[in-house]
């Protein structure tokens, strides 16, 4: 079969689900030794392969998701804004506390060394186990810094009320699981196996964890002199040889990553397979609404996000130097292939539902109602932007179709892991590093080399200036799958989104008639989708109209904190510095 049980299953009635996609023989005993994976499993569940690898696909499938819907929202890729009091001590928001599943992989690991699997398979699936728990852990630094250390399956009869480890404690916890599993894991796991964790998968996300401790968000007094970005850069120079030497590498089409699958620039994959697993990209929500079913539009990028892509020659819109001219009357016009692949505006060919020629139009009474970005109709304001994503969207599908997307999710690609390693050379004096990774990125991505094969970047860039260029590539090179966020808050740089408003791109005029003033017979112009973008006259416009309109991102927010209904079940815990307690999340 095409996929195996570690990418398929969730946590409820998983070793159902594992009989049914593997045809196993003795599928009624697993069963029996199975029956409650969500409480401590039965007598005999480590005793026999199947289960215990359909108990290790529940912890795989209790961990990964699929695209990061919206969070563009957080940032300045998307339409909506953060407002006051987004996060609060008593809310569920940007909080991560995954004890329920930690405990879980420690089951497995406690239990397994004790079982009958063969020894060596104990040591591959005990080796995914830990990184899962390393992956978790991180995820609540990266969040709240320092968490309780748990490494065993707590009982009722347990004291639960534990402290708070140091965040120091948690990050050698974290590596310690995760050289754990590099020891043990085969370099790639391909065919029947992809989507499983690999070395290579662990080599990069140990590049992703070092590249955090070194940053600002945990070394306020020192962001970029710190002593940890030694590390982060051997970490990550670790595991761009290993890819290199493994065969991964950047894709040669960029639109590829994402609709294509088993291919060199994915390192770590969520698989989906319709009808088994489907619907990663949540692709309903991301498609007009005239082409999708009982959704609203998300990803939708804001004029920020567009004018953040360069031109052709790499080159900034509008700046001096740039071969091309730039106009927002055309704004779509000799850009960033990049910017076709991942957005769509008004008049754009956007094929959706299989539909030879169709254009996405957003200009009210020209575009379907619920497509239209405009003052005076319904779905207007931050909902609409005039702009669609494109990035991940199986165009062939019908409407009623969209959720059987079945197109992988990369958790970890290679360009990623570029980035990280390229951030970490340029901190620790090898620029020349971080200056090949940009060019090869732009190259990949079809901009043009110029006459100094800089790809229009700018020669002899200083730390800052080379700094900023990376995070300015990463933005655009990973629009919509949720790193811009992240990227700002651990490089404290959450001020650039205080006090942010976001705008779109209004179509105000065709052929010189505003909406409310068409001609007979002009729909007959859009329904044979006649009408090209340059027909139309556009407009900058404030996407929020009514109530707040700009972006709260208080210094508060570069650590979270932990919910008052976790700390209210244990007074142990101590609340962070920001949020009414006295512990310091920082290194």
């Amino acid at each position: 079969m095409k996929k195996t049980l570690i990418q398929y299953t969730g946590l409820k009635n998983i070793v159902s689900v594992f009989c049914a996609l593997l045809l196993l023989v003795g599928c009624d005993d697993a069963l029996d030794n199975v029956k409650d994976l969500s409480s401590y499993p039965g007598e005999g569940t480590f005793d026999d392969l199947q289960t215990t690898q359909a108990y290790l696909s529940g912890l795989y499938g209790s961990t990964f998701g699929g695209w990061p819907l919206n969070s563009g929202n957080m940032a300045d890729e998307s339409g909506s804004i953060i407002i006051s009091d987004w996060v609060t001590t008593n809310n569920g928001t940007m909080k991560y506390w995954p004890y329920s599943t930690i405990r879980n992989i420690n089951i497995l690991l406690k239990e397994l060394p004790e079982g009958q699997v063969d020894v060596d398979e104990q040591a591959l699936i005990i080796a995914q186990a830990k990184f899962l728990r390393a992956y978790h852990y991180f995820k609540m630094v990266m969040y709240h810094g320092g968490v309780p250390i748990i490494t065993i399956p707590q009982e009722i009869t347990d004291d639960l009320k534990v402290k708070r480890n140091s965040t120091a404690e948690c990050f050698d916890f974290i590596i310690k699981d995760l050289d754990d599993a590099i020891a043990a894991l085969p370099p790639k796991y391909e065919g029947d196996d992809f989507g499983r964790i690999d070395r290579a998968a662990v080599l990069s996300f140990k590049g992703r964890v070092l590249l955090y401790k070194a940053s600002p968000q945990f070394n306020s007094s020192n962001y970029y002199d710190n002593q940890y970005w030694a590390d982060a850069y051997a970490a990550n120079k670790a595991a761009i040889d290993f890819l290199n030497a493994n065969g991964y590498g950047l894709l040669e089409n960029y639109t590829d990553i994402f609709e294509t699958e088993k291919h060199k620039e994915n390192v770590l994959s969520v698989v989906y397979q319709d009808p088994i697993k489907t619907n990663g990209r949540s692709e309903p929500h991301v498609r007009p609404l005239s082409e999708s079913k009982n959704a609203v539009g998300g990803d939708q990028p804001i004029w920020a996000l567009a004018e953040a892509f360069p031109m052709k020659d790499g080159k900034q819109p509008g700046d001096a130097t740039s071969a091309y001219d730039y106009d927002v009357q055309t704004f779509w016009e000799n850009r960033d292939p990049r910017f076709a692949a991942t957005i769509v505006w008004n008049g754009a060919l956007y094929e959706l539902s299989g539909k030879a020629g169709r254009r996405q139009y957003t200009m009210t009474n020209v575009a379907a109602s619920v497509d239209a970005f405009g003052y005076v109709i319904q779905g207007e304001s931050h909902y609409r932007t005039g702009l669609y994503c494109r990035k991940g969207i199986n165009e062939s599908l019908e409407a009623g179709l969209a959720s059987t997307n079945d197109y992988d999710w990369p958790e970890i690609r290679y360009t990623e892991v570029l980035f990280n390693y390229a951030e970490a050379a340029n901190e620790t004096g090898h620029s020349d590093v971080a200056v090949q990774a940009l060019k090869d990125i732009r190259e990949r991505a079809g901009i043009e080399a110029g006459t100094d094969g800089m790809y229009g970047l700018k020669t002899g860039m200083s730390r800052a200036e080379l700094r900023e260029a990376l995070l300015q590539e990463k933005y655009i090179e990973m629009v919509f799958e949720g790193k811009r966020f992240w990227d700002l808050r651990r490089h404290r740089m959450l001020d650039r989104l205080d006090g942010m408003r976001k705008y779109g791109i209004m179509a105000m005029k065709v052929n010189g008639y505003t909406y409310d003033n068409l001609p007979d017979g002009f729909n007959d112009k859009v329904k044979a989708y006649e009408l090209l973008p340059e027909d139309f006259e556009y407009s900058v416009e404030e996407l929020i109209t009514n109530g707040p309109k700009e972006m709260v991102m208080p210094e508060s927010y570069y650590f979270f904190p932990i919910r008052l209904s976790d700390i209210e079940k244990n007074p142990n815990l101590d609340q962070n510095a920001d949020w009414g307690g006295s512990f310091d999340p920082e290194l």
